[in-house]
């Protein structure tokens, strides 16, 4: 099963939606929105990303850069190669 996940960034709160190839909710929430605490909410699925949608925004190159290290380590030390 391929699973995707839809980041609604706002200053204080993160809205968090995970849904699979049929597009069927697999797990909503919100946690703060900082890097430590998605990347917490999102390893608690248990289910690996295919891809993350991120809301444009003048928060996402930060939270971008800063996730992608937390929750796809091996996809950070490529880009970085």
């Amino acid at each position: 099963m391929t699973y995707f996940v839809g980041l609604d960034v706002s200053l204080d709160e993160t809205a968090i939606c995970v849904v699979d190839d049929a597009g069927t909710i697999l797990r909503e929430g919100k946690a703060a929105t900082e890097p430590k605490a998605i990347a917490m909410w999102l390893q608690s699925t248990g289910v690996t990303f295919e891809r993350v949608g991120l809301e444009a925004g003048p928060l996402s190159p930060w939270l971008h850069e800063a996730c992608v290290a937390r929750v796809f380590p091996q996809r950070a030390s490529k880009r970085a190669a």
